[in-house]
């Protein structure tokens, strides 16, 4: 493996002939890394700001989950996984700080080094770090790990591994990587890859290794018991390696994480009010005020908590696939937006009292201001002048209705734009273009959503209006990630959460690989070059206010290019638990996140 590394030696001329002819800086060993500045805990931090190091152990959590999985491996592209197994049964060389927009911790390595310009990042093992069947994690194991997930695994590996120009080990329990590209973020991205044991995996397929291969880690948690399909057990390893660790007092306190599926959400909030699950969260409202008024609620062994959070709302709605000619033009895209009657929807489904929204970064600091772009951002989009759509530089905001059913006003603006972009309405009340073609389209959603059939239900009787027939189509959870993974749909539910310190993940969302490669998050197959330098902007950004300026401009781009119909922003978080969990009253930037529940939560009677 390491001689196939060597090959790409030619491609860091380049990088070598530029470090030869400048001063040499001493690089120095340290516990942690952040993308601008330096950590906000020194080398002697006892625990992460937001956990209580007298947590005492114990106790259960249990969730109820929607769907279904027929996969236990988060890593490959194959197969149906629930998604907390990537951030509770597996562990990095770095560990995040959820209260720090990017920083992170020697996790299984001691500490991080970085070259003068982050072109080059090394990383020493913890000689105590062990897997869970007690073997010790080396330098072998973590190579390996990144070859085969960068080479064979899930797509969102492969963008990182494509800027490794070489991987050496560099002593005993030392390795290196060098970048081929500028990129600063990357010495702390490439810190985040999960390790997995080598030697699990000889004469077995990684690509295909499903139930019957559960990946080995030195995570605190180990799945301990499952039924596919049914629920998940993950207990809490009493020999794990770092329970000692600053990084890991106050955490992973829980001897039993456990989630049960359920067909859909009516069924799962059942569950949580017969006690089959001690925790909820509840993105809706209205049934949060109305339905939470059970026994257990009344007698206070259920309380129900309201936790704010400063990160972005990210997107949420119905993304459209601009790989089908019909949603190819922004046009027609405005005119669906225009079409979805939100405000209408809201008060049906939450008796008005959810907020929409705005942008993909909205609710932070990263977030587009309204009206024009001005200073650095307009500075950084002019360029890109000709490319851009209506309402990037002087603005753009959603259309809003007047709460009406028959949403009169948009329903007209829609067939306007309809009408410019060659779509008529015939004798017989149907939609087409110049060549006959009626305009019909397909909504897919996945079995146990029900919110959103009751959403899309509404919406297309709007577009009956409009002369448009979609077509809904439900299907369960198998063939949904089958569908979506190779991009086999008009319209579908679209959900990405975006944080305080966005960088290469954003190219797997965004960027053009994902037009045509399958299993990227680019489900809308946008291909915009502005988006793509605004991304390498934000990588590169020597100060913050830079690293601000590139993310609200790319923020423009994307809510201009309508490519999703934007339903509710969740900013807070609600969240229902069993009297006998706790959590620290200090919260982290991200408020209820990955990284917060279960991880610093605790059971006490």
């Amino acid at each position: 493996m390491r001689q196939s590394f060597l090959t790409k030696i030619g491609t860091l001329a380049a990088f070598a002939a530029i470090s030869l002819t400048a001063a040499p800086l001493k690089a120095e060993p340290k516990h942690g890394i952040a993308m601008y500045g330096e950590p906000a805990l020194g080398q002697d931090f006892i625990a992460l700001p937001y956990a209580n190091p007298n947590a005492p152990k114990g106790g259960k959590i249990v969730t109820a989950e929607t769907g279904s999985f027929d996969s236990l491996n988060p890593h490959i592209r194959k197969g149906s996984v629930p998604w907390q197994l990537r951030f509770l049964a597996y562990e990095s060389l770095m560990g995040r700080s959820y209260d720090e927009p990017f920083t992170l911790y020697g996790l299984l390595a001691e500490s991080i080094e970085t070259g003068p310009n982050r072109e080059w990042v090394e990383f020493t093992l913890r000689p105590e770090a062990r897997f869970s069947d007690g073997s010790p994690v080396t330098v072998e194991d973590v190579m390996w790990s990144y070859e085969t997930l960068g080479t064979q695994g899930h797509p969102r590996y492969a963008g990182a591994w494509t800027k490794v120009g070489a991987m050496e080990q560099t002593g005993p329990r030392k390795i290196k990587f060098t970048f081929n590209t500028e990129d600063r973020e990357m010495a702390l991205i490439i810190g985040m890859r999960p390790i997995l044991k080598k030697a699990q995996w000889e004469g077995i397929d990684f690509t295909e290794s499903g139930l019957e291969n559960i990946p080995v880690s030195s995570a605190p948690y180990v799945i301990a018991d499952f039924e596919a399909g049914r629920f998940v057990s993950l207990k809490r390893n009493p020999d794990y390696w770092g329970n000692d660790l600053p990084f890991r007092r106050g955490t992973n306190n829980f001897d039993e994480i456990r989630m049960e599926f359920f067909a859909d959400g009516t069924a799962a909030f059942e569950a949580f009010k017969a006690g089959v699950a001690n925790t909820s969260r509840e993105f809706n409202q209205q049934k949060w005020d109305t339905q939470y008024d059970f026994p257990a609620i009344d007698s206070g062994d259920v309380i129900k908590a309201i936790l704010p959070h400063q990160r972005p709302t990210g997107i949420t709605g119905f993304v459209m696939n601009t790989r089908r000619a019909l949603l190819d033009d922004w046009r027609v895209r405005d005119a669906l937006i225009h079409a979805f009657n939100f405000e209408f929807i809201n008060q049906t489904q939450t008796g008005g009292k959810q907020t929409r929204i705005t942008s993909y970064f909205s609710n932070s600091v990263l977030g587009m201001r309204d009206g024009p772009a001005e200073g650095k951002v307009r500075a950084l989009l002019t360029p890109f002048e000709a490319e851009l759509l209506p309402g990037a530089l002087d603005g753009y905001a959603l259309p809003a209705g007047d709460g009406s059913e028959r949403n009169r006003a948009n329903i007209r603006k829609a067939t306007a734009i309809l009408a410019e972009a060659g779509w008529t309405v015939d004798d017989q009340g149907v939609l087409r273009n110049q060549a006959g073609e009626a305009f019909e389209f397909e909504v897919l959603l996945r079995q146990g959503s029900a919110e959103n059939k009751a959403i899309i239900d509404i919406y297309t009787k709007s577009l009956e209006r409009l002369g448009i027939t979609a077509n809904v189509t439900v299907i369960d959870p198998a063939q949904y990630k089958q569908r979506t993974d190779i991009y086999d749909f008009d319209m579908t539910y679209y959900r990405r959460g975006l944080s305080l310190s966005p960088g290469n993940e954003q190219k797997l969302y965004w960027g053009a690989e994902g037009v045509e490669a399958p299993g990227t998050r680019n489900w809308m197959g946008m291909n915009s070059p502005a988006a793509e330098a605004m991304i390498d902007k934000i990588l590169n950004s020597q100060s913050r206010d830079d690293f601000i300026a590139a993310t609200r401009a790319l923020d423009r781009i994307l809510t201009s290019g309508r490519y999703v119909i934007p339903i509710y922003a969740f900013n807070i978080s609600r969240v229902a638990h069993a009297k006998e969990l706790r959590y620290p009253e200090n919260l982290p930037i991200y408020g209820d996140w990955i990284g917060w529940q279960p991880d610093v939560w605790w059971y006490e009677e």
